[in-house]
């Protein structure tokens, strides 16, 4: 069909949509946003101005997903993010534990495409913000270039999850760019000039080894960066990707309206370097290796920050401050890197670990002086050194999802319904108009309910509505616990066919004591049990045993010596039993610790149990863990060692015996509102010789159910890098994979087979009237006993 047109004037194709949340940015932050309001009812516009979804995540950038957990490399145990971004995270290990980025792209593109109450609009650069008032946002314009549309975009709520804050920016919420000096906050970690005040930005690259000679003649405009960059580190060959980090520049520029130098600087920097790997002989494995991939964006990492009502600070983290309005948490180091990149004299990064998680309030995700706007991602209210620690992917995914909970309770918790018209939606369209408009489907709607403000969840109330809504999600909040009056099975009597008794860890195997171990035990308050544990030891020795535990309720590090003792023993295989006099004075895990010894091997257990491992006294230099943190004394930072996990399949368990037994795994644990390890596990394990696991949920009067959530154990240590690393496993070892529910006649209510997720809600298309459930499980292997840290039934 040809058109013709001889018009003078000529306009876009104008598309508007009238939402209940406009969210700009597809990074994870976004997507966690967007997806979490939609399954609470809300209706998401979400704009991206990329092809993909995923930010820095995407297969555009390709940096792994990482949050408190830190490469498995601190102190923070089962610190890895739940919710949406637990899911998402899960979803990747069961398609893509080879950490393929186009399959996480797949796998965002998924999640938001299957939510009904989402309309996703990509390569859509939003441009113009429209204000109706000083302080109001009223809707946003913004353009596709791959069908030449203009996208009007009302919403009586806003979120800026866009990284560089370009609705924050266009609407006139206060922000800061740069780092604060150290007398405004008293952060002793605040920068010199000299090291910098911005962090660049990043660009990677791909190789591959052909198996054939492949040669490579750079570009022009390739970097000779043995020259050019004085410091230029070693290269391993094979090394590629985000583990190439550290190729960072443009941290004395604008890191927004330079993008693009940077980017031409980064891209001399990687041809250059590629350069130098192929052809300089010093690295003749590459010969058969080729240059797969480069990217086409760079990786940013910081530009502007935006104020709220609170501005998180160094100490905050470092002090794990609790905050009332406590809606996430980050555990990242405070990573700051020299604002100069490769071409500083200065290690590439400056990591600083807490002793813990921290608390991230919700003051900071909202603007302080533009009323309906949130802050989501890394534009979040913070110093720059904070900054430097919430920056990172998961975290930022995590304080999406509050946000897009508040957007919930901002419907839900607001005055009645009005008419569109008192809303004067007229408005709020921001000028033009003249092209052919079309209004998207699902646009048509008579009335809207009004919305509180960000800020009016705290001020009229309702900050503990948000944080329960969270909790029920699966959104861990530190020190806080579900309270659901709606969760029939509080009410309820709960019967166990049998509960794990941790009593021995059998021996199964025997491993040097070539590094310092430490057996985590979740103890009660009172006097610590006897243990006893095999050895064989090579010559005559000493022992070096220790007891710790941590100053702080909820840490692991251990950094409060209860107990010391150095136990002599001759050759051979040995049992040693070690009575203690210290008293535990809360319910905390402590840390039975072994110091390393090359004339000992110690026995181990194949047995892995939910809210039980070992750690040791690791060295993980891609997170500055050498052991040992010693800062320098005047940065504010606090000096301890690290205790750490090995990745499976290494990591076993010590071999021991317990007196008297430990008890930590009991029926109560399914209805304490606590869906991970923290003081305790917090989980039901079963008696691993059950053959037939079983929980049930008894009613005095017949209930009627519709609806069941089921958590399970995935395994929140686990980092779960989502590009580049490979892992050992696509499910994780402790999640039950079967089972089924049975109504009090015995029916088969439903059936689950290959579980691999955290969380299952279980929505009954007939609800049922019954006087009991009955839940009953598969162990998930010979060596893994069944697990269950919650169960909650609505009507």
């Amino acid at each position: 069909m040809i058109k013709k047109g001889y018009e003078l004037k000529r306009a876009l194709k104008s598309e508007i949509h009238h939402t209940e949340l406009a969210v700009i940015g597809g990074g994870l932050s976004g997507v966690c946003t967007a997806i979490t309001a939609a399954r609470k009812g809300i209706r998401v516009v979400l704009i991206q101005d990329r092809p993909v979804l995923g930010g820095n995540s995407s297969s555009e950038v390709r940096l792994w997903i990482l949050g408190a957990t830190s490469h498995l490399g601190n102190n923070n145990r089962w610190s890895r993010e739940g919710g949406v971004i637990d899911e998402i995270l899960v979803e990747n290990m069961y398609r893509n534990r080879e950490g393929n980025p186009l399959i996480l792209d797949m796998i965002l593109l998924d999640k938001v495409k299957s939510e009904p109450n989402i309309t996703l609009l990509l390569n859509t650069a939003v441009y113009e913000v429209y204000k109706p008032e000083a302080d109001r946002i009223g809707s946003v314009k913004g353009f596709c270039s791959q069908n030449s549309t203009e996208y009007v975009v009302h919403a009586p709520l806003f979120c800026d999850a866009s990284g560089d804050g370009i609705v924050g920016f266009l609407s006139g919420s206060a922000f800061r760019m740069g780092a604060e000096r150290q007398e405004e906050f008293g952060e002793k970690f605040a920068p010199t000039e000299e090291y910098g005040e911005l962090l660049g930005h990043s660009l990677y690259f791909y190789s591959k080894d052909t198996g054939r000679p492949v040669k490579y003649k750079a570009p022009d405009f390739a970097m000779d960066v043995r020259r050019e960059i004085p410091r230029f580190r070693s290269f391993n060959a094979k090394e590629y990707g985000c583990k190439l980090w550290w190729l960072e520049y443009g941290g004395r520029m604008d890191t927004i309206h330079d993008t693009e130098k940077i980017k031409w600087e980064l891209w001399k920097i990687v041809y250059g370097a590629w350069d130098y790997i192929k052809n300089s002989g010093e690295y003749p494995e590459a010969e058969t290796m080729t240059l797969e991939w480069v990217g086409m964006i760079p990786g940013k990492r910081e530009s502007r920050r935006f104020e709220g009502d609170y501005i998180l600070r160094q100490q905050d983290i470092v002090e794990q401050k609790a905050h009332d309005d406590a809606v996430a948490y980050g555990g990242w180091s405070i990573d700051l890197h020299p604002a100069d990149g490769v071409f500083s004299e200065k290690p590439g990064c400056n990591q600083w670990h807490s002793k813990g998680i921290y608390q991230i309030p919700y003051r900071c995700l909202y603007s302080r002086n533009i009323k309906n706007l949130f802050l989501a991602g890394r534009i979040i209210s913070t110093t720059h050194v904070a900054f430097a620690s919430t920056r990172v992917m998961a975290t930022a995914a995590y304080i999406g999802q509050a946000i897009g909970m508040a957007a919930y309770i901002a419907r839900e918790k607001a005055p009645a319904e009005v008419e569109f018209a008192e809303m004067e939606q007229h408005r709020y369209y921001p000028g033009g108009g003249e092209g052919p408009v079309h209004k998207a489907a699902g646009n048509d709607i008579c009335t809207a309910k009004r919305y509180l403000d960000p800020r009016d969840i705290i001020s009229k109330g309702f900050i503990g509505d948000l944080q329960q809504e969270l909790l029920k999600s699966g959104q861990h909040i530190p020190g806080l616990a579900l309270h659901d009056e709606l969760d029939l099975v509080r009410q309820a009597t709960l019967e166990v066919s049998g509960t794990f008794c941790l009593d021995t860890l059998n021996a199964d195997l025997v491993l040097p004591l070539d590094i310092s171990v430490a057996q985590l035990l979740p103890l009660k308050q009172g006097r610590v049990p006897s243990l006893t544990f095999d050895l064989a030891v090579l010559k005559n020795t000493t022992v070096e045993v220790e007891l710790r535990t941590s100053s702080r309720t909820g840490n692991f590090t251990p950094d409060v010596i209860l107990e010391k003792k150095s136990v002599e023993t001759k050759q051979g295989r040995r049992t040693l039993k070690l009575e203690f006099s210290a008293v535990m004075e809360e319910e905390a895990y402590a840390f039975l610790i072994l110091r390393e010894n090359p004339d000992i091997k110690l026995f181990r257990s194949s047995l892995r149990l939910t809210g039980v491992l070992s750690a040791f006294n690791l060295v993980n230099k891609a997170v500055s863990n050498f052991g040992k943190q010693t800062p320098p004394e005047d940065i504010g930072m606090d000096t301890f060692e690290f205790w750490c996990p090995q990745r499976r399949p290494e990591g076993h368990n010590l071999a021991l015996s317990i007196d008297p037994p430990l008890q930590p795994f009991d029926k109560e644990n399914i209805r304490n509102g606590v869906y991970r390890p923290t003081t305790s596990p917090n989980a039901w394990v079963a008696d691993l010789n059950d053959k037939r696991p079983t929980v049930r949920i008894r009613w005095e009067n017949p209930e009627r159910i519709s609806r069941i959530d089921l958590f399970f154990d995935t395994d929140y240590d686990h980092p779960m890098e989502s590009v580049l690393m490979g892992h050992p496993e696509d499910v994780m070892p402790f999640c039950v994979r079967n089972y089924h529910i049975l109504d009090d006649r015995g029916n088969v209510l439903y059936k689950k087979e290959g579980n691999y997720q955290t969380i299952n809600n279980v929505f009954l298309e007939d609800p049922v009237t019954t006087g009991e459930l009955t839940i009953v499980l598969e162990h998930p292997s010979a060596n893994v006993p069944a697990a269950l840290f919650g169960v909650r039934c609505y009507r």
